[in-house]
């Protein structure tokens, strides 16, 4: 295309870019993923978004204590946040 006369500006616009947005679709949603499994570990252990703000990982630690008598309180985050995880893994292929 240099030869024709083009542009780089052009020539990036037409034949480079078009190669790279798959590519980008792709890590931008395992990248969703990877932040949301960082965000929800780090909030069960304390050191994420504070405890008064709704968050999965501090609903996942406030069952802990409770597993024997009500499971349920950490199973449903955890399942809701391997749901958002996995469905974002999927979109991105």
């Amino acid at each position: 295309m240099r030869i024709a006369g083009c542009s780089a500006p052009r020539i990036i616009a037409v034949h480079v870019l078009p190669n790279l947005v798959p590519s980008l679709l792709v890590l931008g949603s395992l990248q969703v993923g990877s932040a949301i499994i960082l965000e929800a570990t780090l909030s069960f252990l304390g050191v994420g978004i504070p405890p008064p703000q709704p968050a999965w990982g501090v609903i996942v630690e406030d069952g802990r204590g409770m597993l024997s008598s009500a499971w349920w309180i950490s199973l449903f985050p955890g399942l809701a946040i391997a749901a958002v995880v996995l469905s974002f893994n999927l979109l991105g292929d």
